[in-house]
């Protein structure tokens, strides 16, 4: 089943609080995640930052949002328990507790008239079929604004790259993984030595920085798709410098015939297509530059304990 939303975990939550003991929010999660019957990739599955699970961010803001309604509190860092107010709802429960439902109790209702509100409760308009839309936290809200713009980025910079000149192509890829640590920063770590349409290598790149192996590297600034003939003559090409390792990268893709090939022989040849090379190019500031940035902060609760 999918990782259900941030309202969905709202009711089976407080029924967790309902012995009016202090419970952590590590093993509420889990609780949680065990009502859902969530297998081990769903439990484990990560918002894009990396930094949080989704499971663990969405039942993070049912307890936020109840938190603000008055149906629990947590007195201390990472504990929670359920109010008076908490436990009457209980005592006679709604098939479910969402955001609506909240709206009932007025420090809901204050938080949802401020002025800068969570984007995911501003957006409760249904689809035109009249079913809802999945919500999401204001955390995914902000991670999926974050992805659509990386992946318009990644169009932009492999349609700069279609265009670019052939021989800026080559010594841009060189720069990349330059930039990804192969080789270290010797002006010496990477060289350009092909030239467009010969067939043959178009650099070479040191894989450490005391250049005790070295990578042959092939770029292909291409529309169609790169087939086997291709990458069997780059493997050739590298034999004429005893070089075990290779990268062929495009802007294009892999036939694959192309992946099965590399995969049987004894050379080791990296493949990396247009959308890998556009994400790799962001992740290592090659080709862009910051155009602007955002911080997102939380509560210091040490700071607050220091006064305790």
């Amino acid at each position: 089943m999918p990782i259900p939303d941030y309202e969905a975990c709202m009711l089976p939550l407080l029924k967790l609080l309902a012995d009016g003991e202090l419970h952590a929010m590590k093993d509420l999660k889990d609780q949680v995640a065990d009502h859902f019957s969530l297998t081990d990739d769903e439990r484990q599955k990560m918002l894009p930052s990396g930094q949080q699970s989704y499971i663990s961010n969405r039942v993070g803001w049912a307890k936020s949002f109840m938190k603000k309604a008055g149906l629990l509190e947590n007195p201390l860092r990472g504990k929670v328990r359920i109010t008076s107010e908490g436990r009457t709802v209980l005592s006679s429960p709604p098939p479910e507790i969402d955001c609506n439902y909240l709206k009932k109790y007025p420090p809901f209702v204050e938080f949802l008239n401020q002025e800068r509100k969570p984007a995911s409760i501003a957006a409760t308009t249904p689809t035109g079929n009249g079913q809802g839309v999945q919500e999401q936290t204001p955390d995914e809200a902000i991670e999926s604004a974050y992805q659509d713009i990386r992946d318009s980025l990644a169009y932009d910079l492999l349609d700069q790259m279609l265009n670019c000149d052939p021989t800026f192509f080559e010594r841009l890829v060189i720069d990349l993984l330059i930039a990804m640590g192969y080789g270290g920063a010797l002006p010496e770590a990477g060289i350009h030595v092909g030239r467009s349409g010969d067939g043959g290598i178009d650099g070479i790149i040191n894989e450490d920085k005391l250049g005790l192996d070295m990578i042959c590297v092939q770029a292909k600034r291409w529309r169609d798709s790169v087939g086997r003939p291709t990458v069997q003559a780059f493997a050739g090409s590298m034999e004429a410098h005893r070089a075990k390792k290779g990268v062929l990268i495009t802007t294009s893709r892999f036939s694959r015939d192309a992946h099965d090939f590399v995969d049987r022989i004894e050379r080791k040849i990296v493949l990396i297509d247009g959308q890998q090379l556009a994400q790799l190019m962001i992740d290592h500031n090659v080709g862009v530059a910051p155009a602007r940035t955002y911080v997102i902060k939380k509560i210091d609760s040490d700071y607050f304990m220091e006064g305790e």
